[in-house]
């Protein structure tokens, strides 16, 4: 069993607080400021409030029971919200995209290192490599990108993929990365270090099929390898 599935599996010390009649709505004012979730809070306040003005009516034990089962309901919402370990091990999905809810997403182009390392749980050769293409004025717009050119696995991919997006820099893309592919010529792709017949087949499917649609989509058409035109993405 994953970390994370026994993670899921605790029942936290507050939610045995929320047992107790009257003060037990208090449990859940601690698990709101702990995850500094404000509905909570005030969902707790609510629950004393109301044991304390219907303490002697019939009223008082339903107040009781809805306390105790608001409590269970938000126990694993709870455990998601404060789950601060790796989750290489992990490939439970719907834990993960369960955590990802509460999480701020990485930006993949806008992030740095340590996010990639700490944040995703990245190993440290595919962050330098990630860092490297970024450098080079590269943007990543998919999992697909991450897969094809620096070689993340795709258990991994599907592992990040709730927590990760990638930003679009329009600026940016007019002059970096495979869109440039679109409106280059052949000699100005020559003059980037492309040989002449890899640059002939680019802008003549280009010419014979319109422009690409994504990095994938060169690559399928092209059919080039990759280390040839690596360089100028």
């Amino acid at each position: 069993m994953s970390n994370l599935s026994r993670w899921f599996q605790k029942v936290p010390q507050w939610l045995y607080w929320s047992l107790f009649p009257v003060l037990g709505g208090l449990a859940i004012v601690y698990a709101g400021n702990k995850t500094k979730t404000q509905s909570w809070i005030y969902t707790g306040l609510g629950f004393v409030a109301a044991a304390f003005i219907l303490s002697n009516t019939s009223f008082s034990s339903i107040v009781w029971i809805g306390q105790i089962i608001t409590a269970i309901a938000l126990r694993k919402e709870f455990l998601a919200k404060t789950f601060h370990n790796p989750l290489s091990s992990s490939n439970e999905s719907h834990l993960i995209q369960l955590i990802a809810k509460h999480r701020d997403k990485i930006d993949i182009n806008n992030c740095s290192k340590h996010d990639l390392v700490y944040g995703l749980d990245l190993p440290i050769v595919y962050a330098n490599e990630i860092e490297e293409m970024k450098r080079e004025g590269y943007n990543f717009t998919s999992l697909e990108e991450l897969s094809e050119l620096i070689g993340i696995p795709e258990s991994t991919l599907q592992r990040i993929a709730p927590l990760i997006l990638f930003s679009f820099d329009i600026n940016k893309e007019i002059h970096h990365s495979w869109r440039r592919l679109n409106v280059l010529s052949m000699d100005e792709l020559v003059e980037l270090g492309l040989n002449i017949n890899a640059a002939k087949i680019i802008v003549l499917e280009r010419q014979r099929r319109g422009g690409y649609k994504s990095f994938l989509d060169f690559k399928k058409r092209t059919k080039l390898p990759l280390h040839i035109y690596r360089h100028i993405l």
